[in-house]
C-alpha cells in the first residue's frame, strides 16, 4: 500500500526586522542648510530694519526715543495728509501711475507684437536702438522734453508727466512683451485665420489670453516707476496741486530742519500702495518675467 503525503504549507514569509530605514544622506555637492538660513536671515533681517524703523517713527510721540511703538500715535498721518496736502499728492500719484500703466503697457503691446511677428529691414537696428536707449539717463531728456512741453503748452500739467514716463518705460517694455508673444505659437493664430477671424480678431482670442502674464509684470513695472519717480515730476510740474508724493516728501525737508515723524509717515504713505500691489501680483509677476526671458 502506497502512502501519500499532504503537500507541505508554504512557509510564511520572514517578518521585517531590523532598524527603520535611515533618513535619506544629504548628497555630497548640496550645502548644509545653515549655509542658505543664516544668509537669507541676515539680508532679510537688513530688509526690514529700515521699513520698521520708517515705521516707528510714523506712528510713536515726536520726541520719544522708545524703540518699541507705543503709545500710538497717528497724529503724524495727520499732518502729512491734511496740513502737508498729501491727499492731493496720493491723487495726482495714483492717477500719474494709471495711466502711464495703460499707455505703456497698449502701445508696447503693439510694437512687441510687429517685433515678434513681422520682419523687416531695419527690425535688429531698430531692436538695438531700443537697448541702446536703456544707458540713456533720464536726466539728459529734461531739456529736449522740457522743450517740446513748453511748445505744446503742457508745462505744470500731469499729461507732461505721464507722457514722459511713458516714453521713458516703453523700449524695455515693448522688448519684454516681444520676447512673451514669441512664446506663443505662430500655428495657434494661423487656425485662427483658417476658420474666418481676422488678425486682429484671432490675436484678441488667441495670443492676447496667453500674455495674461506678460502683460501684469510689464504694467506693474510701469506704475512703480511712474509712482516713485521723482526727476519729471519735479521739473515739469511747479504748481503743489499738480505735484506727486515723490515730490511732496522732498518738501518735508528743508535746510534747517526735518520733521522725521511726517516724513517716515509720508514715506510709509508712498510705500503700502506697492506693497499691497506687489503682495497681490506676486505669483503672476515672477511668471510674466521668467516667460518672456526664455525666447528673445
Amino acid at each position: 500500500m502506497v502512502e501519500t503525503t499532504a503537500p507541505a504549507a508554504p512557509a510564511a514569509p520572514p517578518a521585517m526586522s531590523g532598524p527603520a530605514p535611515r533618513r535619506r544622506k544629504r548628497a555630497w555637492d548640496e550645502p548644509p542648510r545653515w549655509q542658505i538660513y543664516v544668509p537669507l536671515g541676515i539680508y532679510l533681517l537688513f530688509t526690514l530694519i529700515p521699513f520698521y524703523w520708517m515705521l516707528l517713527f510714523a506712528i510713536r510721540p515726536a520726541g520719544s526715543t522708545s524703540l518699541l511703538p507705543w503709545p500710538l500715535t497717528f497724529e503724524h498721518f495727520e499732518k502729512v495728509w491734511t496740513e502737508r496736502s498729501f491727499g492731493v499728492f496720493f491723487q495726482n500719484s495714483l492717477l500719474v501711475g494709471v495711466a502711464s500703466m495703460l499707455m505703456t503697457t497698449v502701445v508696447a503691446l503693439a510694437g512687441g507684437y510687429a517685433l515678434a511677428r513681422f520682419n523687416f529691414r531695419i527690425k535688429r537696428g531698430f531692436m538695438l536702438a531700443l537697448l541702446c536707449s536703456q544707458f540713456i539717463p533720464g536726466a539728459l531728456m529734461l531739456v529736449p522734453l522740457f522743450e517740446i512741453f513748453a511748445n505744446l503748452r503742457m508745462i505744470n500739467s500731469l499729461g507732461s508727466v505721464i507722457i514722459a514716463e511713458t516714453v521713458f518705460q516703453l523700449p524695455l517694455s515693448m522688448i519684454l512683451i516681444s520676447g512673451f508673444i514669441k512664446n506663443v505659437p505662430y500655428s495657434l493664430e494661423e487656425a485662427a485665420w483658417v476658420d474666418g477671424c481676422s488678425r486682429f480678431r484671432g490675436f484678441c482670442a488667441i495670443v492676447l489670453p496667453m500674455l495674461r502674464p506678460g502683460l501684469i509684470a510689464v504694467g506693474s513695472f510701469a506704475f512703480v516707476h511712474s509712482w516713485n519717480h521723482f526727476l519729471f515730476a519735479l521739473m515739469f510740474l511747479s504748481n503743489q496741486e499738480k505735484q506727486t508724493i515723490p515730490v511732496g516728501l522732498a518738501t518735508l525737508m528743508s535746510a534747517d530742519s526735518v520733521d522725521l515723524g511726517a516724513l517716515a509717515a509720508g514715506g510709509v504713505v508712498a510705500a503700502v500702495p506697492v506693497v499691497i500691489v506687489f503682495a497681490f501680483i506676486q505669483k503672476w509677476l515672477v511668471t510674466g518675467f521668467s516667460a518672456g526671458a526664455v525666447k528673445g
